[in-house]
Order: C-alpha cells, then sequence, then structure tokens
C-alpha cells in the first residue's frame, strides 16, 4: 500500500511544489474542499475525504474529515497487533502524514468588516483535532501545521523515505503549541479579552539570572495571529553566524531569540548573551529607534548613560560617551545607523570595556576591528524599525501585568509654552530630543540636554529634585543654557529652582501637578522658558 498524506490547508504558500514532491514520493495525497482544488487544478491527483469517507461534506463545510476512517487512520498504532487487527476489519487505511494549518481566525477578528458571524466561522474544529491526533501518535505518523517546516519533511523523506523519530516529536510538540495558542486567541475574542493566554517558546538556559545564585532562563513569545508561515527559525549555519532571532519552535540549534516574536538579529561574535545582557541590550534598543536621525544610546543597567544625534554616526556616539564617561563602563552600545569602523577604533583607543554592540550593520572594517575584541557581543539587526505598539509583560505576585509599549511620538506643535518666555526654535529642537531621551531613563528621571546630547542624566530617584541634582552634578559646567526634560510633572517648584541653579535655560515637562501654577510661576521669576506635553514619559 502506498503511503497517504492527508493534507488540508488555508495557506497555500509551498502547497505546490509540496503536492509535487509528495507525488514524486508515491504518496497518495487525501485533500478537502479549497485545498483539493488547488492541487486538481495544477495536474496533481488528489482523492478526496468524501471517498475516503464515504460520506459527504456537510453544513457548509463545518463538517469534512470528522469520521473515523480519517481519525482511525491517523490514531490506530502501527506497532500494535489488535489495532492493525482492528483497523483491517473496518476498513481503515493509515495515514502517514498530516499537513494541516488552521482557519485564519486572527486575520478575520482584525478586519473590522467582519461580522460576528464570520469571525465565529473561522473557528476551526476539524483541523485542531486532526492536528492533535497527528500530533499524539506521532511514534507513526508526521504533522505539519507550518509552511516554513515543509522543506525540512521533504528532506527527510527524500532522503530517507520516512521522518525521523526526532523531527516526529518536534513538530508534534509544536502543534500543541500552536493550538494552544489558537484556542487562547479565541478564548480572548469571546470573553471581550477577560482571558488571555501567553505561550512561551525556545526555552534556553542563561549562564545565571541577575545573580549567580539564581537560575536564568530566555523564552520568547510565541505569536499565535501569525498563522501558519510565522516560524522564522530556518537554520542559517552556512553563514557561520549565531542567530539572535524568535523561534516559534524550542530547537538546539545556535539560535538565540531575544525580542518577543519577530526576527532581531545575529550574533557575529562575541560571549553567549547573558540575563541581564539581553534586558540592557532591549533597552538600549528600544531608546535609540525613538530616534529617526542617526543616533547613538549607552546603557548601563537598563539606563542610558548618554545618548546623542548627529548626521554623522561617529560623531553621535562619541558625543553620547563624552554623556558620561564614567558610567560606560561595562556599557551596552546601541546605533541606529550602520556601525563604523571609526566607531570601533575609538571603543579601542579609548578602552571603552563594552559588553554589547547592537546596529543594523557593520562595515566591513568595523568587523574586522572588532575581532581584536573577541569577548565583546556584536549583533547586527536585521528589523532596523522599532516594534511599536508591541504588547509588554511584567510577572508580578502571581500574575501578569500587560501594557502597550510607548509609542507616542511628541510634536513641536504640541508642546504647549506656559510662562513669558518662549523656548527658541534651537532649544525646541532640543526640549523635543530631550524628552524622547528622558522616556528611556528609569523614573524619577531628569535629563539634561544640549546640541542633541545628553550632558546629564538622573534617573531612579524617589526624589525628583535629587534626580534634577544628579542630572546637574554630571553635566558641570555644560548645564548653563541647556534644556531639561521631565518625565513627569513637578510636584513642588524645587526641581525647578536645582535646575536654575546651574543655568537651564528651558524645560519641558508633563504638567498636570495640582501645585502647576507655582512651578510655572517659579519658572517666569527665574526666567527659564517652560513647555508642558500633556502626557507623561514613566518607565518603571
Amino acid at each position: 500500500m502506498p503511503k497517504r498524506a492527508l493534507l488540508s490547508v488555508s495557506d497555500k504558500s509551498g502547497l505546490l511544489d509540496l503536492g509535487k514532491r509528495l507525488q514524486t514520493l508515491g504518496f497518495q495525497l487525501i485533500s478537502t474542499g479549497g485545498t483539493q482544488r488547488f492541487l486538481q487544478e495544477k495536474g496533481i491527483k488528489v482523492t478526496g475525504v468524501e471517498e475516503v469517507t464515504d460520506f459527504p461534506e456537510c453544513f457548509d463545510g463545518r463538517v469534512k474529515t470528522l469520521h473515523p476512517k480519517v481519525f482511525g487512520g491517523i490514531l490506530f498504532r502501527r506497532d500494535m497487533a489488535e489495532d492493525q487487527q482492528q483497523a483491517a476489519m473496518l476498513e481503515i487505511e493509515a495515514i502517514d502524514l498530516v499537513i494541516v494549518n488552521l482557519y485564519p481566525f486572527a486575520a478575520t477578528m482584525a478586519d473590522p468588516s467582519k461580522t460576528e458571524e464570520e469571525i465565529i466561522e473561522q473557528i476551526d474544529i476539524g483541523g485542531p483535532s486532526l492536528l492533535r491526533a497527528a500530533a499524539k501518535n506521532h511514534a507513526s505518523v508526521t504533522v505539519v501545521c507550518d509552511a516554513a517546516d515543509y522543506d525540512r519533511v521533504l528532506a527527510e523523506l527524500e532522503g530517507k523515505g520516512d521522518t525521523s523519530p526526532g523531527l516526529k516529536r518536534e513538530l508534534a510538540a509544536k502543534v500543541f503549541l500552536h493550538t494552544a495558542a489558537y484556542d487562547a486567541l479565541i478564548a480572548k475574542y469571546l470573553s471581550k479579552g477577560t482571558y488571555d493566554g501567553v505561550m512561551l517558546t525556545g526555552g534556553r538556559e542563561l549562564r545565571y539570572g541577575e545573580n549567580p545564585h539564581q537560575w536564568g532562563k530566555y523564552y520568547s513569545l510565541y505569536d499565535a495571529t501569525k498563522g501558519s508561515g510565522s516560524n522564522t527559525s530556518g537554520d542559517q549555519a552556512d553563514s557561520g553566524q549565531q542567530s539572535v532571532i524568535s523561534t516559534n519552535l524550542p530547537r538546539n540549534t545556535g539560535h538565540w531569540p531575544l525580542a518577543t516574536d519577530r526576527s532581531w538579529g545575529k550574533l557575529l561574535q562575541g560571549k553567549p548573551l547573558s540575563y541581564l545582557n539581553i534586558l540592557d541590550a532591549n533597552g538600549a534598543w528600544e531608546a535609540v529607534h525613538e530616534f529617526l536621525n542617526p543616533t547613538a544610546v549607552l546603557v548601563k543597567h537598563a539606563t542610558p548613560s548618554g545618548i546623542a544625534s548627529h548626521a554623522d554616526i561617529t560623531e553621535a556616539f562619541q558625543r553620547a560617551y563624552d554623556a558620561d564617561r564614567l558610567s560606560a563602563f561595562g556599557v551596552i552600545i546601541a546605533l541606529n545607523r550602520p556601525c563604523t569602523e571609526a566607531i570601533v577604533r575609538k571603543i579601542i583607543d579609548l578602552k571603552i570595556f563594552t559588553e554589547v554592540v547592537v546596529a543594523p550593520a557593520f562595515e566591513p572594517g568595523a568587523v574586522e576591528l572588532l575581532k581584536q575584541k573577541p569577548n565583546i557581543r556584536v549583533i547586527e539587526q536585521v528589523n532596523g524599525e522599532r516594534l511599536r505598539g508591541q504588547t509588554l509583560y511584567r510577572s508580578v505576585m502571581g500574575g501578569m501585568l500587560v501594557q502597550q509599549s510607548d509609542s507616542r511620538i511628541l510634536t513641536a506643535e504640541e508642546l504647549k509654552p506656559v510662562t513669558d518666555k518662549k523656548p527658541t526654535a534651537a532649544q525646541v529642537r532640543d526640549l523635543l530630543f530631550a524628552w524622547k531621551a528622558v522616556k528611556s531613563a528609569k523614573s524619577n528621571a531628569i535629563v539634561f540636554a544640549k546640541d542633541l546630547a545628553t550632558i546629564g542624566i538622573g534617573s531612579g530617584q524617589t526624589s525628583r529634585v535629587d534626580a534634577t541634582w544628579i542630572a546637574a552634578r554630571r553635566a558641570g559646567e555644560k548645564a548653563k543654557g541647556a534644556v531639561m526634560a521631565s518625565d513627569a510633572f513637578f510636584p513642588f517648584p524645587d526641581s525647578v529652582e536645582e535646575a536654575a541653579k546651574h543655568g537651564i535655560a528651558a524645560i519641558v515637562q508633563p504638567g498636570g501637578s495640582i501645585r502647576d501654577e507655582e512651578v510655572f510661576k517659579k519658572a517666569n521669576e527665574l526666567g527659564i522658558a517652560m513647555v508642558v506635553t500633556g502626557v507623561r514619559g514613566f518607565r518603571h
């Protein structure tokens, strides 16, 4: 008897090549509805499910594969004589390969033109049942829920005549992750957000957590909304580079997921990323992508020590480093433009102890120079744009806090002057820069800036006036004529008074305090231009 494959896919990506290669391998193809029509129109011989079950599709296709001759063919145990005898008696033939992807529920749900009835119709019943049945019997059945896995399966079938036990088990595990995430998405929709499910994948042991006595792991989020083809875990062994990507599937391939569920970058060289490296690199990456102009960010302990923008990315790096050289020790460097050879030369010549360098690309000369510092972790981004609007998760007290990322971009037109003295055009430019920078610092946060570079950052303080004092101390004489940003309103005028002592000329802050009028009055008395944003920039 020829081997049999059941194909039922809503996503037709790669289906033609799959059908041709399976036919060449001698598989009998069994299919349903649109998949059957697609293959037959391409000249591929397909047996309809109704020919197997001797029962027609019914209820507008709601029932097609839910039949003992289908599920029995998937589930009977090939190594048990009793199951084999029963299958023969019931005229149930084995199904050896199940390739199914699910109805596009997420896409339908996200389409505002779709009605409730149309969304409900995209809740797949037969598909998850087929996948789960095949995954349960993975000792004998190969199951595929993602078009990204077609080539891997076909390569083993063509090379060995069957898939390996290891691949069968891996794909079975992926199925249960996929169907669980799919069901969680439906539950979220039906409950109007009361229920939500977070699926974690790609679990990796870290050297340790924040401290050596704590264990640590890294997981990426599985995105159920992507459906078939969302897996970005393809091997890159031929490139000789360790991939820092998110994968929907735990695989021992040396892949390192980093940024939620999307492709992030390649680890070109360096030691494995640690727990704190990941936290700091993520913070640096988010900070640098607040800026459209060429910008460099230096991060220490998940908060920036220096940020600068300049037409020349090398000069931006120099200014970011100069902002606080003392703190730039064991630092993470993030760039939103390709890393130049000149930047790497500065890292080496200035003896900057660097943990990680992150950039969208690296000049060939930069790559060669970095080889002199093999312990520096060098990450080439493959997704240069910030993932704006992504969902952020944080565990707390046995539960989970969930929020949207702060992707609000403030414009000059939104700055509301509240003092007699108005900021100049150059000050407005620096105020907008400082506002972006202060959003990346830990609250309470104060940033002093001049000429599109931070000159002093005070962050993580329980008192806003203390944060102002720290920023002033770091800025020194450079504070004269500079601007200041505060991530939240001033509860008292004391921070404004402290800023004035050091020569701050203009301030941006959210406003909204019950003492706003006192604060505005004090700024007027001190000759400081002040504008309010109407939005807060807390980062805890």
